[in-house]
């Protein structure tokens, strides 16, 4: 996800000075090498889900990806998780799912749903296909295609009805946006049997020190609005480097802290996070500026950058 100018008015206005100091460790105390030791043992405990990074360098959404590179991803991302989350069907993603299963990880699969009306078609039959060959634990119908106005609100919930009618019914479907989306889209809300949403309080301008807080606040609205359903974080992240972003600062440092207390957070609170993401991409410096390059557990070599 990216900064759109528009979208801060549907969010919940957050006031810093309530943040809640408990929710999060207390890094006040502890030296920049007490930091990389925690960060490394959080890391190695392991995650509930991870988002897949596709793209090696030179490489961006659209270019087919082979066999071999997904499957050396997906077999360094394995130790570390469950879960594992792929944006795609089609141009090689359709081999994450498949590869993930062989190494003991459990799909959150999505179908990439654009303005191309071609596509769209390719990437529903893909995931309904992937579906019904037993590889897909739920399936994700588009992502932040209301963010950013892609299709209009019929057009998505055509496609989440069609995967829902054709897909196996133990298969949970849902549509992945930002948290906001589903207070304001309630249709799109009550079509889902899980709620997929996006929380990035560095997008919001948050100070590290209250993003733990504030990812509980957008968690927490998604929730409200859920009518009893699974609400599970499907990206949350902070970059290691790049420009600041209003409160929000990039560092090594604070990518540390927020990965170390979301994922405190979401095993003590049993709460499903998929983080953002496994592998930084250089092809995010177009759409995000020089940020989002930086958002890996690994940097774009497939080296662990802490």
């Amino acid at each position: 996800m990216s900064f759109r100018t528009d979208y801060i008015q549907y969010s919940k206005k957050f006031d810093s000075s309530t943040a809640d100091f408990k929710n999060g460790l207390d890094f006040s105390t502890k030296s920049p090498e007490d930091i990389t030791l925690l960060y490394s043992q959080v890391l190695q405990s392991g995650m509930h889900g991870l988002c897949f990074s596709m793209y090696e360098d030179g490489q961006k959404p659209g270019d087919t990806i082979s066999e071999e590179q997904v499957r050396r991803r997906l077999e360094i991302m394995a130790p570390y998780t469950k879960w594992v989350r792929s944006f795609s069907c089609i141009e090689g993603n359709e081999f994450i799912p498949k590869i993930a299963r062989e190494l003991g990880m459990k799909t959150l699969v999505g179908a990439w749903l654009g303005d191309d009306a071609e596509k769209n078609e390719k990437e529903i039959e893909a995931l309904i296909q992937l579906a019904k060959e037993g590889f897909v634990d739920i399936a994700a119908v588009g992502n932040e295609v209301m963010y950013r106005k892609d299709l209009t609100e019929d057009e998505l919930l055509s496609f989440i009805h069609k995967v829902r009618k054709e897909i196996p019914s133990h298969i949970p479907v849902g549509y992945v946006d930002a948290y906001y989306e589903f207070t304001i889209k309630p249709r799109i809300t009550e079509a889902c049997d899980v709620i997929l949403t996006n929380c990035y309080p560095y997008w919001e301008g948050t100070n590290q020190e209250y993003a733990l807080s504030h990812m509980k606040s957008m968690y927490h609205q998604a929730k409200s609005v859920a009518n009893g359903k699974q609400v599970i974080i499907t990206e949350t992240g902070w970059p290691s480097q790049g420009e600041s972003f209003k409160d929000s600062h990039p560092s090594a440092e604070n990518a540390m802290k927020y990965f170390i207390n979301s994922q405190l957070w979401s095993a003590d609170e049993n709460i499903e996070i998929f983080y953002f993401s496994s592998f930084d991409e250089s092809w995010k410096v177009g759409p995000e500026g020089e940020v989002g390059a930086h958002w890996g557990i690994w940097d774009k070599n497939e080296k662990l950058k802490f």
